[in-house]
Parts: structure tokens; C-alpha cells; sequence
């Protein structure tokens, strides 16, 4: 801890918004890379390459046996979620709209080029060196480009653009490799991405914040909160995310009744959540109101938890309870864990990734463990279970108890990954070079968007601190009159 607080200190330099230069070179640099790099590698795959009308007359098929149809649907609920639902779940901050909405737009548009490339080399590579796409491939990489959003909620408002390019580019690389291990050499199944997106992305963004903790962040204090219509505007992003979650969890699970089961799974955990989330949020209220930031986050955390076991026979009342319970740690988080963890672990949280995709994820690796160990054929039936599980090749031994195991050292190398890879980006971002915000200009979007030019009426702040002085000077004419 001394050792990390002597590095904190050793990079705190004056801070410069500046980034007139440093983010078009980076945005040039990277997408010419970009290019250069799928003119390399990136071709169409089978099925979106002309050569499939030949493929289809060869092996007796129709056009409805491309895996588009089967796949677009939810591809594009997935799509939605990423640019709508994470852009204007984030948008709470009052003077923050922009950035929120904005970089959420630059780093999934970033990132979903890189993950292309990144999971395409471990998981599309054919013979001849090139990574072949399709719309399966879309839908990686949009769950890709999720763990990054995740992580950008921990640090909402206190980073630059130009970091949020670097953590992009790390965490995709990061992701890539975890989710590797995870689904391909452990054996893991995370449909939903409990493990992989959820727990992974909400560690790497933490430590991230725990790395570029700022002492003084007070001193943003009055910019930290929300107003009335910041708070409707992310409640569009919350039922756009609670809308489409069935989608999220189901998009690349098997055909049929895997793909089937996830959505019901999922539908019923976000509907129980939805209950005990308001539940608690008044019973923990002196005056048993409502408060919408844990509307807003907690009723989504059982759509995170049931993502591991969704194609899992988890049963109806299961996904129920998963929900239930969710509902209720989540929500708990942000009334105490929050303020624990900035005040005695220093970390500063700005969305509460914490108690809406962290903790609601080590649940759903917890929970798909279990449910895997339980599985039998009596439930599953024989080849119900080789499907669920994908118990061919190489694993056409493991038993369900195996399974089980395979799963908890999935959610442990999630952890692993988070964690280490979180403190390690966070070491890089701490240095003076990024064009990061001071302590006192943080959640504002003025120091990196051109802002309307009738300012009162853009900014709340400043229409409520030109209000409170007109007030004081009503009252003192009002007082000179009276004397």
C-alpha cells in the first residue's frame, strides 16, 4: 500500500485538458492501424461470402440456414445495449451528459474493430492466416466492448479521452485473452458472461479507480450529483438494458432450447430483481422513498447473475431466487459498500460498478458452478447434456462434477485477470501525460466538449449558482430599504 502510495504521488503533476494534439494523433494512428491490420487478416467467413451459394447447393441448404437469421435479432438488441443502454445509463451526472453518451460511443466504436482482430486470432484463424467473420463475430465483440463500458463506469468523469483509448486498448487485449482461457482451455460455460464480462470488466474498472484514486475529488462535489432530468435520461438507459438482457445472455447460446431457456432464465431473475430492489431501497429510507440511483442500477443485477447458468436447467423458481436475492445485495451495496469503499479502501466508484455487475457476477460464476455440479441425465437427459455442456472431443469424459469445478476456476481466472490487469493499466494511466481533469473540474463536461453557447441554460450548476446570488442580492437591497 505504501509502495502504491508513493507511485500515486510521484505522478501527481499540474493537470492539462489540453489534448488538442495527443487524441486526433491517437484516433489517426489507431484506426490506420486498424485498417491496415484487417486489410491483413479480417475476410468474410462461409456464410456472408458469395461463395455461399455454391455451399448451399453443395450441402442441400436454403438461405434460412445462414446463421444471420438465426443471429441478427440479437445481434441488434446486443447493439442497442452497448450505444444506447450503457450511453444513457450514464448520463445521471448533471453536468456530464456528454462525456457519458459520447466516450461511451468512442470506446465501443474503437473497441469493437480491436476485438475483432483479438478474438478473431484465438478463436477464427484458419490455415491460411486469416480470421474469418460473420455475425457471431459482431456479437463477441459487442460483449467485448461491454466489459470496457463496464470498467468506464468506475471512472466516469475523472479520466481524459485519450485514457479512455488506452484502457479500451488494454482491456479488449485483456478480455481476449481471459475469456480465452476461460471458455477454450478451462471449459467454462458463460453464455451471459457472469464471469468474463461482468466480473472481469467491473475488477479491471476498480482497480483502474483504486490506481488513480484522487484525495481531493471533494472539491468536484458539487458537480458528483444528478438533477431531476439527468436522472430521467439514464432511466431510458436502464429499460433499454432491462428490455434487452433476455437477448444479452441468450445471443450466442446453442440454437433451440438453450437459446430458449436463457431468455426465460433471464427474463424472470429481472423481474424479481425489480421488486426486491424497491423493497429495500424504501425499507432503508426514513420516510420509505424511493432513491433512483438504485433504480436506475440494482434492478439490472439479476440479468448479471443468471448470465453463467441461463442455458442451464436453473428452473423457473431458481431464476426467481437469483433475482431475489441480487435485488437485495445490490441494492445494500449502494447504501453502505460504496461509501466503505472509497472512504477506507480509496476507491471511488462514480457509477457503483461494485454492487451492479461485480458483485451480482462473482454470484452468477457462483451460482453456474452449482448448477452445473447438480446437473444429471436424469434432468438433462443424455444428449441434453452433451449439448448444454459440450461434452465432445476432448471433454466427452467430464462429468457434471468436473464441470462444476471448470466453472470456479473460471471465475477465478475472471478475478485474476480484473485485478491484476486493472492495477497494472491503472500504474500507466496514473502518469502525467493523459490530459486527465483537476480535482476540481471533474464531472464536467466543459473541459472536453464545446457546450452551447447560452451557458445558463446548458448547465444547472451555474443556473442555480447565478439564482442563489441574484437571491443574495434581492435580499440586501431589500435589507438597505428597510435601514
Amino acid at each position: 500500500m505504501g509502495c502504491i502510495q508513493s507511485f500515486r504521488q510521484l505522478c501527481d503533476y499540474p493537470k492539462n485538458t489540453n489534448v488538442h494534439i495527443s487524441f486526433p494523433a491517437v484516433c489517426f494512428v489507431w484506426q490506420t492501424a486498424m485498417i491496415i491490420l484487417f486489410g491483413i487478416f479480417i475476410r468474410y467467413n462461409e456464410e456472408s461470402d458469395p461463395h455461399w451459394v455454391e455451399h448451399k447447393k453443395a450441402n442441400n441448404l436454403s438461405d434460412l440456414d445462414n446463421d444471420f437469421y438465426f443471429r441478427y435479432p440479437s445481434f441488434q438488441d446486443v447493439h442497442v445495449m452497448i450505444f444506447i443502454g450503457f450511453g444513457f445509463l450514464m448520463t445521471f451526472l448533471k453536468r456530464y451528459s456528454f462525456g457519458a453518451v459520447g466516450f461511451n460511443f468512442l470506446i465501443a466504436a474503437f473497441g469493437i474493430q480491436w476485438a475483432l482482430l483479438m478474438q478473431g486470432w484465438f478463436h477464427s484463424l484458419d490455415a491460411e492466416g486469416k480470421i474469418r467473420i460473420g455475425v457471431e463475430n459482431l456479437i463477441n465483440a459487442d460483449f467485448c466492448v461491454a466489459s470496457c463500458l463496464i470498467a468506464y463506469g468506475a471512472v466516469l468523469g475523472k479520466v481524459s479521452n485519450v485514457q479512455l483509448l488506452v484502457l479500451t486498448l488494454f482491456g479488449v487485449t485483456l478480455f481476449a485473452v481471459d475469456e480465452y482461457i476461460i471458455v477454450s482451455v478451462i471449459h467454462a460455460r458463460d453464455a451471459g458472461g457472469s464471469m468474463s464480462i461482468h466480473t472481469f470488466g467491473a475488477y479491471y474498472g476498480l482497480c483502474i479507480s483504486w490506481m488513480l484514486y484522487r484525495p481531493n475529488l471533494n472539491q468536484s462535489s458539487r458537480l458528483q450529483g444528478s438533477v431531476y432530468h439527468s436522472d430521467v435520461f439514464a432511466m431510458i438507459g436502464t429499460l433499454f438494458l432491462w428490455m434487452f438482457w433476455p437477448s444479452f445472455n441468450s445471443a450466442i447460446s446453442d440454437h433451440g432450447d438453450g437459446q430458449h431457456r436463457a431468455v426465460i432464465n433471464t427474463y424472470l431473475a429481472l423481474a424479481s430483481t425489480v421488486l426486491t430492489c424497491m423493497a429495500i431501497s424504501s425499507l432503508f429510507n426514513k420516510h420509505g422513498k424511493l432513491d433512483m440511483v438504485h433504480i436506475q442500477n440494482s434492478t439490472l443485477a439479476g440479468g448479471v447473475a443468471v448470465g453463467t447458468a441461463a442455458e442451464f436447467m436453473l428452473m423457473p423458481y431458481g431464476a426467481l431466487i437469483v433475482g431475489f436475492c441480487c435485488g437485495i445485495i445490490s441494492t445494500l451495496g449502494y447504501i453502505y459498500l460504496t461509501p466503505f469503499m472509497e472512504k477506507h479502501l480509496k476507491i471511488q466508484d462514480t457509477c457503483g460498478i461494485h454492487n451492479l455487475h461485480a458483485m451480482p457476477g462473482l454470484i452468477g460464476g457462483i451460482v453456474g458452478a452449482i448448477t452445473a455440479a447438480s446437473a444429471s441425465k436424469s434432468v438433462y437427459g443424455e444428449e441434453g447434456l452433451i449439448n448444454t455442456f459440450d461434452f465432445e472431443g476432448k471433454f466427452k469424459d467430464v462429468v457434471p462434477t468436473q464441470q462444476g469445478g471448470y466453472q470456479a476456476a473460471g471465475l477465478c481466472v475472471a478475478l485474476c485477470f480484473g485485478v491484476g490487469g486493472g492495477i497494472l493499466v491503472g500504474c500507466i494511466l496514473r502518469l502525467p501525460i493523459w490530459g486527465d481533469p483537476a480535482d476540481d473540474n471533474c464531472f464536467n463536461d466543459e473541459a472536453y466538449w464545446e457546450l452551447p453557447e447560452d451557458e445558463e441554460a446548458a448547465s444547472p450548476v451555474l443556473h442555480y449558482n447565478n439564482h442563489m446570488q441574484n437571491k443574495d442580492v434581492a435580499e440586501s437591497h431589500f435589507t438597505m430599504e428597510q435601514t
